[in-house]
């Protein structure tokens, strides 16, 4: 690969695919979805890995995609269009990235996602594509773009959850602790956060005992129950509607109030639920 933002080890039967960049948080940029694929295929290929474990340097997981409202910066493509704005275009980016994250759930062989600090918004959509997801219990998983400005376009909480619980999570937009995940049945478990490299090794290391083929047969029955639902269909309307997020009213104002008062800010307000996107200011009491 052409880039360190994502690392790729071997250790004996196991791949360790690594997100590498600590300095942003692990954010997903441009290029950090199709590292992440090629990682993935190239565990895939080598006929003496069993399993991929995937992870994070430095304070968390993933913080979710990289947001720069800078007219001067790069730009990104996902970020928004100026008006009017051409939604098919939104959408191959974002579909890009889709496929991109579900290379960890149609690879033929296991993944297993290590969280640690956080796995936040487009964060938590790799994490939740993963086949078995660790967390520490005082790490912290959620989709905040829920709130307003995103719709997760893997779809995955709702696989995992359920149908009350994923409205439970995104129509609140809250994030909810390793503990609380593993609760939820969001996860496969959380440990403290001491014990979560044992806990994720002792797994990797009871699955890097079965043949290869035994895995990935496994993994193809389980995974076809999943996507013989209408998987692909509902990850194509959620991307579409992740695209409108970000340019219908609501979102315009969410993107105005952010170049407005920064970053920090307007998520909190967002977060917090004290503005009023709809009128495009803070929420009075009184209304």
């Amino acid at each position: 690969m052409m880039s360190d933002k994502v690392l790729y080890e071997k250790d004996g039967r196991i791949a360790r695919i690594i997100l590498n960049r600590p300095e942003v948080l692990n954010a997903i940029d441009d290029e950090v979805p199709a590292l992440l694929s090629q990682a993935v295929a190239r565990a895939d290929a080598d006929d003496g890995v069993h399993l991929s474990i995937l992870s994070g340097v430095g304070r968390g997981f993933s913080s979710g995609y990289e947001l720069n409202f800078d007219p001067e910066g790069d730009p990104l493509s996902y970020m928004p269009q100026d008006m009017p704005w051409d939604p098919m275009k939104d959408y191959a980016s974002m579909w890009r990235n889709t496929e991109y994250f579900m290379s960890l759930w149609r690879a033929m062989k296991p993944v297993i996602c290590k969280v640690h600090g956080f796995a936040l918004a487009g964060g938590s959509d790799i994490a939740l594509c993963a086949d078995m997801t660790f967390m520490a219990e005082n790490a912290r998983i959620g989709y905040m773009p829920a709130r307003v400005w995103g719709c997760p376009t893997t779809a995955m909480w709702v696989y995992r959850l359920g149908p009350e619980k994923a409205k439970r999570m995104l129509f609140t937009g809250d994030a909810v602790t390793g503990k609380e995940a593993e609760e939820m049945g969001l996860i496969l478990k959380a440990a403290p956060e001491d014990d979560l490299d044992r806990e994720v090794e002792a797994m990797a290391e009871r699955m890097a005992g079965v043949p290869i083929n035994q895995l990935a047969m496994q993994k193809m029955v389980i995974n076809q129950a999943i996507e013989a639902t209408g998987l692909m269909q509902t990850q194509r309307l959620a991307t579409l509607f992740d695209g409108i997020t970000r340019h219908s009213p609501e979102g315009i104002a969410f993107k105005n109030r952010v170049e407005g008062v920064g970053w920090r800010q307007a998520v909190q307000e967002r977060d917090n639920g004290t503005y009023d996107w709809t009128k495009d200011r803070p929420i009075n009491k009184a209304d």
